[in-house]
């Protein structure tokens, strides 16, 4: 291999490096900017989570108090309600 060759080959090297390296580099700014929005998805989807298991809990509290009273009243407030 003459001297010229050599440096060519050196020369293409570092250009494919170069190159190789900022590929990997705009991936990665490519990846956090996804995070950024796949995070606020996943934020979204636990407040919704959360406001609906809330709304669960307070109907289960209503279906244990109408469980656990005594059918006359509940049969009273069943009718305050109709009216």
């Amino acid at each position: 291999m003459s001297f010229w060759s050599a440096i060519i080959l050196i020369a293409l090297i570092v250009c494919a490096t170069a190159l190789f390296m900022q590929r990997a580099e705009n991936r990665k700014d490519a990846a956090r900017t996804d995070g950024g929005k796949r995070e606020r998805e996943l934020e979204s989807e636990r407040d919704a989570a959360r406001s609906e298991l809330a709304d669960l809990r307070e109907r289960v509290k209503v279906l244990e108090r109408i469980a656990t009273d005594p059918s006359r009243r509940t049969a009273e407030e069943i009718e305050k309600l109709r009216d």
